[in-house]
């Protein structure tokens, strides 16, 4: 009998604790979750100087070329959106801009191991290295998190959860509330297509085949049509007037139906244009928003305390 009731507060502990781990891992059956578990502090007496180590490598590369904050800024969204940020997407080999940003990215990495050896995380640095893009360009500051570890592997599948150019507005909405992103954060998040180019590749259906619901302005049709033939699926094309400075005519070109992508078209729906004119008149009301959005999916289910790792590369 004395054994049993030994037994009993022992086996209770042991299935709580089976239990907690199961609800923190949930996400990595379906959609990224947001967490509460990153703290501004987190590197306060680790890495004090991490922010200023970050920022200036960033400024350092974008001096020859600031094209590739797009491409940081891609890598953290896509990391975020596939399986939560955890560094996992940096594991995958992409296309040539993504590996230019991943470039930068172990390049800030080799930084900040000399200033602070196995102690911050790659997605941490994915992220801070996102947020200091897109103030190198003219864009918003943000409050970023830390904490994150490293996923030690990627999954192909994860890829597929990402949002395609060719999705609908319905298809968009549900994807980021499955995130518990709104319908405000997901027009504000599209602004990041202020800056950067797209291979002809991502919108030549809606040239050449025609995308149902699509209201692309006919003239602005002809030009990337001019620029972007079916033997060139490889060129790339800036994604709005001003591809190096982040502000917000992506959402005036918007209104002028004159958008690379077909799934930014679609914001123009009745559920969504409302944010896009509020966007497009006011830009700081802009900047507020995007700062609130990439605070929010910068919290998408990452792995911390003593899971995950610390990767020396990433």
């Amino acid at each position: 009998m004395q054994r049993s009731k030994l037994q009993a507060p022992v086996a209770s502990a042991a299935l709580l604790l089976v239990l907690a781990l199961l609800r923190r891992y949930a996400f990595r059956q379906g959609s990224p979750t947001m967490s509460s578990e990153l703290s501004t502090s987190f590197y306060a007496s680790t890495c004090p100087d991490l922010p200023q180590i970050v920022r200036s490598v960033i400024h350092s590369e974008f001096s020859n070329d600031s094209r590739s904050a797009a491409s940081i800024l891609k890598l953290h969204f896509r990391d975020c959106f596939s399986r939560g940020c955890d560094g996992s997407l940096l594991l995958q080999r992409g296309d040539g801009r993504s590996a230019k940003g991943l470039k930068i990215i172990n390049n800030v990495k080799r930084a900040v191991e000399t200033s602070c050896p196995a102690t911050v995380s790659c997605a941490d640095i994915l992220a801070l290295s996102a947020r200091e893009s897109v103030i190198a360009l003219g864009g918003p500051s943000w409050t970023v998190e830390f904490g994150r570890r490293d996923s030690p592997a990627t999954v192909a599948a994860a890829m597929e959860a990402i949002p395609s150019p060719n999705l609908t507005a319905t298809q968009l909405i549900e994807s980021f509330q499955r995130r518990g992103l709104s319908k405000r954060d997901l027009v504000a998040l599209s602004g990041g297509h202020s800056i950067g180019q797209a291979q002809c590749s991502a919108f030549s259906a809606r040239l050449f085949n025609g995308t149902p619901g699509d209201s692309i302005d006919r003239a602005f049709k002809s030009r990337l049509e001019k620029n972007c033939p079916p033997t060139a699926p490889d060129r790339l094309t800036n994604l709005d007037p001003s591809p190096t400075t982040f502000d917000n005519l992506y959402f005036r070109a918007l209104l002028a139906n004159q958008s690379l992508l077909f799934s930014d078209q679609q914001l123009l729906q009745s559920d969504l244009v409302g944010f896009v004119k509020e966007f497009a008149a006011n830009q700081q009301t802009f900047f507020t928003a995007f700062a609130a959005g990439m605070i929010k999916m910068g919290k998408l289910s990452p792995i911390t305390g003593g899971h995950g790792e610390i990767r020396s590369s990433c």
